[in-house]
């Protein structure tokens, strides 16, 4: 056993501090980014941003959505073959270029994933999720994948240290999902006593994986535009939402009505709800790490969109970073007291 004492902050521990600036207009900046990756000589461009790979979130409808807005959708792992054939036989081309196919590690993924990339070719991005990315069997997977498909962009995690971005990244990875715990509707830290404050977890992965020349996504964790300019400004090169994304009309969930009020169900994919769908309920030897919550019905996401960015642009027009990617050189975290995070969060 042992006891880290060094500092470790989540978003509403921080704000960042304003600086000179020279932009006259939130409409100067730019969130639009090129990315090269470590092993896929694919080239992406787009904003940053990713719908969570989860079925109340990774849709075909968002993901049809968000690619009009050049922004990206890690579709969930639960659609059949066929399903994916009839999407993209009417999807748009572009659409190739905002979409990745997840994956779980289980006996039957790799033959799942061969068959909808033999159907499908155009298929660039391949995201592996696991809860714990953590283990020896994760990491052979994504040396298998990475076999497989050897100039297609692999997304896999999650992880919340250095050292194992720079494994995964070894191992075939080009981009790694970042956090364990931080989302809405997950209850790892709860259940489990794991997890890591995922300010401070951006900020160290983020100098393990440029440092290899690849990348990572802050998954998790975002409540507000301001959490992902500050997850943008601590280094992330892409950041995943799950629960600003749910409850719109394109999210999955079931939409119920009480007292007159629309909502729509959003959980965590680890939760007794997700687990009875999809495979018949909680295996007697774990428990479930997720809950399940209503959100206020949002209607079409256009609009939860339009909101996003134009807080990522006005905080860049706050330090004076014309561009996404100069947010993070420009950003300096103050920490702020427990009274004041008592007043910022209410």
């Amino acid at each position: 056993m042992r006891i880290e004492t060094d500092l470790k902050l989540g978003f509403k521990d921080v704000m960042i501090r304003p600086k000179r600036s020279t932009l006259k207009s939130r409409a100067e900046v730019s969130l639009e980014r090129d990315f090269k990756f470590l092993h896929s000589s694919y080239k992406w461009k787009g904003i940053p941003i990713m719908a969570a790979n989860m079925d109340t979130v990774g849709t075909f409808e968002m993901a049809l959505a968000l690619a009009e807005k050049k922004i990206f959708t890690a579709i969930h792992k639960h659609y059949s073959l066929e399903e994916w054939k009839a999407f993209l036989k009417k999807a748009p081309k572009e659409i190739y270029n905002y979409i990745a196919l997840s994956t779980g590690t289980g006996r039957n993924d790799a033959k799942k994933v061969a068959d909808i990339m033999t159907a499908n070719p155009k298929l660039n991005f391949i995201c592996i999720d696991v809860a714990n990315g953590y283990s020896e069997g994760f990491v052979n997977f994504v040396k298998l994948m990475r076999k497989n498909y050897p100039d297609k962009v692999i997304i896999a995690g999650n992880v919340v240290t250095g050292e194992m971005v720079e494994e995964l990244l070894l191992s075939g990875a080009d981009i790694v999902k970042v956090g364990i715990g931080p989302g809405s509707v997950c209850t790892t830290r709860v259940k489990t006593g794991v997890g890591y404050p995922q300010l401070s977890a951006i900020i160290e992965c983020a100098d393990a994986a440029h440092g290899l020349g690849g990348q990572i996504v802050s998954d998790g964790g975002c409540t507000t535009p301001g959490d992902v300019a500050k997850a943008f400004g601590a280094g992330a090169d892409f950041v995943m939402l799950g629960g600003m994304l749910a409850g719109h009309t394109e999210s999955g969930g079931d939409l119920v009505e009480r007292n007159g009020q629309k909502f729509k169900m959003f959980y965590g994919m680890s939760s007794e709800t997700a687990m009875q769908k999809h495979v018949g309920g909680v295996a007697e030897y774990r428990a479930s790490e997720g809950k399940t919550v209503e959100v206020p019905f949002k209607g079409d996401v256009d609009d939860t969109v339009q909101d996003i960015l134009g807080g990522i642009r006005s905080t860049c027009t706050y330090v004076g970073a014309p561009r996404l990617k100069e947010l993070t050189k420009r950003t300096t975290f103050i920490r702020v007291t427990e009274q004041e995070n008592r007043v910022f969060t209410k």
